[in-house]
């Protein structure tokens, strides 16, 4: 059993990824579901009581970060990779079920999620983004250097008072939602099809 062991950390260490047991260290206080499957490198800290499904890849290239708080859900098949610059993360978010992944992989990439955030469905995030506090993107939707502004989350009974929310399926690209507004894009996403989130729900 040693040697098998001894031969995954060795694959681990060659795709540059912590061994098992410095990789359970690492995340010492939080939910690692399946440790066998979740793959984090250096440069990658957590809080505590988040919760690792299985299939989830976490890799910072040397100088780069991958920094969460508290008590996020991150869901199988989510991948967050720090190339060239940081990918900053909150408390209390969501990413996944559907899959997920933040790569700042070119210049002057980088990624900051603010708290209480849901992004289900496979959303895609690069360039420079900032998702704020109670941000949603629900879809298959490519977000390259996008704002979304803080406001409440999905919980939020007031539809003006939740931040901004992009979703659908498609590329939404260098576009700033403001609290209370979602883009619904379906192939492109425009500044032009904002609309107030009470249109789809309305107020009581």
């Amino acid at each position: 059993m040693s040697g098998l062991f001894a031969s995954i950390d060795a694959a681990r260490l060659a795709c540059g990824f912590l061994p098992l047991s410095q990789m359970m260290d690492a995340l010492a206080g939080n939910h690692v579901l399946d440790p066998f499957s979740t793959l984090i490198s250096a440069g990658v800290t957590a809080g505590k009581n988040n919760t690792f499904y299985p299939g989830v890849t976490l890799k910072a290239s040397t100088g780069m970060e991958i920094r969460l708080g508290d008590d996020n859900s991150v869901h199988a098949g989510s991948l967050f990779e720090a190339v060239t610059g940081n990918i900053l993360i909150g408390s209390n978010n969501q990413f996944g079920e559907g899959g997920f992944t933040a790569k700042a992989n070119r210049p002057g990439a980088e990624i900051r999620i603010g708290s209480h955030g849901r992004h289900l469905n496979n959303p895609a995030l690069f360039g420079r983004c900032v998702l704020g506090d109670g941000s949603q993107i629900l879809g298959n939707i490519t977000v390259d250097s996008c704002t979304l502004a803080d406001g409440g989350s999905f919980r939020e009974d007031d539809p003006d008072l939740r931040a901004g929310l992009l979703k659908g399926s498609g590329v939404a690209r260098n576009l700033t939602v403001a609290r209370g507004m979602v883009i619904a894009g379906n192939g492109t996403f425009s500044a032009d099809d904002l609309l107030p989130q009470r249109h789809f729900h309305p107020k009581a």
